[in-house]
């Protein structure tokens, strides 16, 4: 992409409503603009991440066997008053009517629909397990929606259904989405510690939230030290065997946030040298509630012995837009965003730093071409801006790689890769060049 032809309105100023860095950043380098409190309108930068997101999340769910789906953002009242939740969940669901005076809600979740779906169309043991998801915009309607995308209004979510026969295959559907939300945040390039947690709203008796670190993370967090060098990437899973032990190796050691932190067992179970205290960002959470929505819903099947049993179910949700906010208070410096290379809009900046120059436009069109050619990402500055403005609004944006084409290297066929994560330049021929933005 052009930078001339593309539509990137960054801030030079740090907003005043912004509180913290990701809303800041997220506002300077034109990810995003505010509609109205809490609702954000996503501008091309930011909807190229947010695609990027949603893509992993989509390849390790159907990794698992999961179906993708789309349910309604708008839902009856009715299922809800079924499921005893209508009321219960407060002020936060918006609740409107119809034009013929039908309750209606705009849906926070979705697990009353996704159960009424599959009580109308799975009868029988013999078509279970099930594992549906959908990636779906959600609105609750917050108190005090601050932190930009981090407690919006509304917001991106994926969020997946189990439905078993039993509660030990309940357990492996569980397991299978344990061990893969794990590896979605890895494949992100995110760390992602599992902790258990309650269940709120959503209900059940067994639940792990997914943390990612962050100095400005609104939960404090208690771990054992190992967890920082797992890696759930490490070898490849096959999601048809059992996963129990998987899941033991990562729930066998001491993680809590503050609400479940209990400090006399974390000094006992975690050596001095390995207790590890910091503060981080709920990404995902996984909830197990077995009959709680099949009892309510009678959303039942035919056992193989010709009786009628409920569904076990669990639930499973990965903050999608969150997700955003989330990856930038994890990853930036006083320059910008640092994007890890899967979820950058961009993987590659192509800075011409002397615009009607015959061989700085030469290079820069052959890089830009070669690149385009490879499908590489890449934004390419082709404006007339000065050089110092270019540098900073590339290290705002925040692209992994940055290529720099001068007048005194074109001269020389030489061009300068930027590595924005660390800094590092090197200066290196177009080939060269092109072989490491490649690899």
């Amino acid at each position: 992409m052009r930078l001339t032809n593309y539509f990137l309105p960054t801030l030079r100023e740090i907003p005043a409503e912004a509180q913290i860095n990701s809303h800041r950043l997220m506002l300077r380098a034109g990810l995003i603009r505010q509609a109205s409190a809490g609702i954000y309108s996503w501008l091309p930068l930011g909807y190229r991440v947010l695609q990027k997101i949603s893509d992993i999340v989509r390849r390790e769910q159907n990794l698992t066997g999961a179906h993708e789906m789309l349910m309604p953002t708008l839902q009856l009242a009715e299922l809800w008053k079924r499921s005893g939740r209508y009321e219960a969940y407060g002020p936060e669901m918006l609740r409107i009517k119809d034009r013929n005076e039908r309750d209606m809600l705009y849906g926070p979740t979705n697990e009353e629909q996704i159960t009424e779906i599959i009580s109308d169309t799975i009868y029988s043991y013999k078509n279970l397990p099930k594992i549906l998801y959908h990636i779906q915009w959600k609105f609750r309607d917050e108190v005090r929606p601050r932190f930009g995308v981090m407690r919006g209004r509304e917001f991106l979510m994926k969020d997946g259904y189990s439905f078993d026969l039993n509660p030990t295959s309940a357990r492996a559907s569980y397991n299978k989405m344990f061990i893969s939300y794990l590896r979605t945040f890895a494949r992100m390039g995110l760390k992602a510690i599992p902790m258990r947690a309650e269940s709120g709203p959503i209900g059940g008796n067994m639940s792990h939230e997914f943390i990612i670190l962050a100095e400005t993370g609104e939960s404090k967090v208690f771990f054992h030290s190992d967890y920082l060098r797992f890696d759930p990437l490490k070898e490849k899973v096959d999601y048809s065997a059992d996963l129990s032990k998987d899941v033991a190796l990562w729930t066998e050691l001491y993680a809590a946030t503050d609400e479940q932190h209990d400090e006399a067992l974390f000094r006992e179970q975690v050596p001095p040298e390995k207790q590890h205290e910091g503060r981080g960002i709920e990404v995902g959470h996984i909830f197990y509630f077995g009959k709680k929505y099949s009892d309510a819903m009678k959303a039942e099947v035919l056992d193989s012995n010709g009786d009628m049993v409920g569904l076990e179910m669990g639930s499973y949700g990965i903050g999608v837009s969150r997700l955003v906010g989330a990856i930038i208070e994890a990853n930036h410096d006083e320059n910008g965003i640092v994007w890890p290379a899967p979820v950058a809009p961009y993987n590659v900046g192509i800075i011409n730093l002397k615009i009607g120059s015959k061989e700085c436009d030469e290079i820069s069109e052959d890089i830009y071409a070669r690149l385009k050619e490879a499908r590489v990402d890449v934004l390419y500055d082709d404006t007339d801006a000065r050089a110092g403005a270019k540098f900073a609004n590339m290290d705002l944006i925040g692209l992994p790689f940055q290529v720099i084409i001068g007048p005194k290297g074109a001269q020389k066929k030489l061009v300068e890769i930027k590595t924005r994560a660390t800094g590092e330049r090197i200066e290196c021929g177009v080939s060269d060049a092109l072989c490491k933005l490649m690899a």
